[in-house]
């Protein structure tokens, strides 16, 4: 559980104090901010929510929290209500301006332990930040989550827990296990990094504006199990992509093409232990590794 920030000497009353629909909607008049669907903008403006996702998050003052699109910063006032350092990346010029403001506003007290990066997630590396982050808390723009949360996954290896907010279906199909109906490329390929589990609901309402879907958490653990080098992880991806491109075929037709033949898949499958009988839904990540490692004829 998320820990609540408060050093000697520090009172209660000098923890951030949160946002409300009244603060979202102001400070969005004043920079003249119109959510949009491009960036996939919907602002949370319910302070429980943003508690709820803190403490699901289970971030403490040892952490260095990554958030993703922070908006208008309600999530990011409750994070350094826990977390020992919050670094927020904004693509949107014109919010990553006013964030600074706002925490100097609502959090003065931790506001010498946040810093806003004005880039894309999709793209941000290591260098572009100013300290290794430890967790990744983010409401992801949902058009972008999946790709954007592999990234980061990828990127920063230091990264040992990641929780984070994606429409509903998303998250299922993120937490989805073998054989599960919605089981695909972004179930096995976040299993790479670790576990993955659903982490609770958020309804529509504690959004502005309302967007038209439900919304999920999902919590993944980082692991040591599988190789933390891009070349491996590379070949691996590309062995997933290939399985699902036609789900419904057996993995001996599936990886045909990926393996220079029907032939030389078999030969593959068969020595990573796999029946090239099967479809690529019923593998688990491992067996996925596995079959990547194989070399070819």
């Amino acid at each position: 559980m998320a820990v609540l920030l408060i050093e000697a000497g520090t009172a209660l009353s000098d923890s951030p104090r949160l946002l409300g629909p009244a603060q979202i909607r102001t400070l969005a008049a004043e920079i003249g901010v119109r959510p949009t669907k491009t960036l996939g903008q919907n602002f949370v403006h319910d302070a429980n929510t943003v508690r709820r996702i803190v403490a699901e998050s289970g971030v403490g003052v040892d952490d260095t929290v990554l958030e993703v699109g922070p908006g208008l910063g309600s999530l990011t006032l409750a994070l350094l209500g826990a977390a020992g350092r919050v670094v927020a990346v904004e693509i949107d010029p014109v919010l990553a301006a006013r964030l600074p403001a706002t925490i100097e506003e609502f959090a003065p007290v931790q506001a010498d332990r946040f810093t806003v990066v004005t880039a894309d997630a999709m793209t941000v590396g290591q260098a572009d930040l100013p300290v290794a982050p430890t967790a990744l808390v983010a409401n992801l723009p949902y058009n972008v989550a999946v790709p954007v949360l592999l990234h980061l996954m990828a990127e920063f290896p230091t990264i040992a827990t990641a929780l984070v907010m994606v429409q509903a279906e998303v998250a299922d199909r993120l937490a989805a296990g073998p054989g599960g109906r919605v089981y695909g490329v972004p179930s096995v390929k976040a299993r790479y990094f670790g576990t993955v589990r659903r982490a609770g609901a958020v309804g529509r309402n504690v959004f502005w504006p309302e967007p038209k879907v439900e919304s999920g958490l999902v919590r993944i653990d980082r692991t040591q199990a599988h190789p933390d080098d891009p070349g491996v992880r590379r070949s691996v991806f590309a062995v997933i992509d290939a399985a699902f491109a036609q789900r419904r075929k057996t993995m001996r037709s599936a990886l045909a093409g990926w393996a220079g033949g029907a032939v030389e898949a078999e030969r593959r499958l068969r020595a990573a232990g796999i029946d090239p009988g099967i479809r690529g839904e019923r593998l688990d990540i491992d067996d996925f590794v596995r079959l990547a490692a194989v070399d070819a004829s």
